[in-house]
């Protein structure tokens, strides 16, 4: 980019970040996810995107602030347990009362009686308070049932995500799926044969492909891989503005009186720009079938609205 970067601060900055998108995925709609490996995942993607760029295990242990052998052992530990999915015990017990029709306190407290009594009774009224639990009696007659917002559990909306690593990384196997997805094997399969059934996805001698995927906002599992490829698609922005290569993004923010016109505009703005992105798109697909080489070219946008001087 010209000259040497500060790269500290924008790293410390960018994690600032990552880490508030993560904890509002985790807890959104009342969830409680499983956050104990994210630091382990990481560090694998780190490992492994590092050794992409055929840089040493000497150097990568050293960038990590590791000795060389306690690198390596970490590496072949967290490789040999990257398959195993965990559950959080708030987890658990929401499954465990989604299967009863209506469950008293002693139930859940004696299946889960290995585990420390508070930590159940604090999932317990969590849930409550999240709105997936109802509550009614008291004391020693205190009884649970599920909520019926909660009680399918939702679209996992894995199809969408399988299908998404296919087209942003295709053509890709079976295990570069597994690689790339916290989805079990089984659940990757599952999907696979889902999606090339109905024609969303081709399978070619390198691999699954997929050329064109559109995500409807109201589609199962749709705005979970949405915000999986804005993601992708900005990291893959800044990595080429860092290399050096064609690319570039701009941020605009607008003060404007809340609910005014001027926020209008703003919104109508957006709304044209894609109508107008997804026309030209219209037309470029219209020549995919002609001969020669061909880039991909990427732009994504995004709006959003807060009050002023809000955290």
């Amino acid at each position: 980019m010209g000259k040497l970067l500060n790269v500290d601060p924008i790293i410390h900055a960018i994690v600032r970040e990552t880490a508030r998108l993560i904890i509002e995925l985790a807890t959104v709609d009342g969830q409680r996810a499983q956050l104990a490996d994210v630091t382990d995942r990481l560090f694998l993607e780190l490992v492994s995107t590092l050794r992409a760029r055929e840089v040493s295990g000497k150097v990568i242990a050293d960038m990590l602030g590791m000795a060389l052998r306690s690198y390596q052992a970490k590496v072949r530990r967290l490789s040999e347990s990257a398959s195993a999915r965990r559950r959080t015990l708030w987890e658990a017990v929401l499954d465990h009362i989604r299967d009863e029709v209506r469950i008293s306190r002693a139930d859940v407290l004696y299946r889960f009686r290995y585990d420390d009594e508070a930590i159940v009774r604090g999932v317990l009224n969590d849930l409550v308070e999240s709105g997936l639990v109802y509550r009614t009696g008291r004391a020693g007659a205190t009884t649970y049932r599920i909520a019926e917002a909660a009680r399918d559990g939702g679209p996992t909306g894995e199809d969408q995500l399988v299908r998404l690593a296919v087209h942003r990384h295709g053509p890709i196997d079976r295990a570069g799926l597994v690689a790339r997805l916290a989805l079990e094997p089984a659940r990757i399969d599952a999907a696979i044969e889902r999606l090339h059934a109905a024609g969303r996805i081709e399978e070619t001698a390198d691999g699954w492909r997929c050329e064109r995927m559109v995500l409807p906002s109201d589609a199962a599992g749709g705005p979970g891989a949405a915000m999986v490829d804005h993601v992708q698609a900005m990291v893959d922005t800044v990595c080429a503005r860092l290399r050096g290569q064609p690319g570039g993004g701009s941020t605009f923010v607008f003060d404007v009186p809340a609910g005014g016109s001027e926020a209008e505009a703003v919104a109508a703005l957006f709304a044209e720009m894609r109508d107008r992105f997804g026309a030209l798109r219209a037309q470029v697909e219209a020549h995919g079938a002609d001969d020669g080489p061909r880039s991909r070219v990427t732009v994504y946008m995004g709006h959003s609205a807060r009050a002023a001087l809000d955290d």
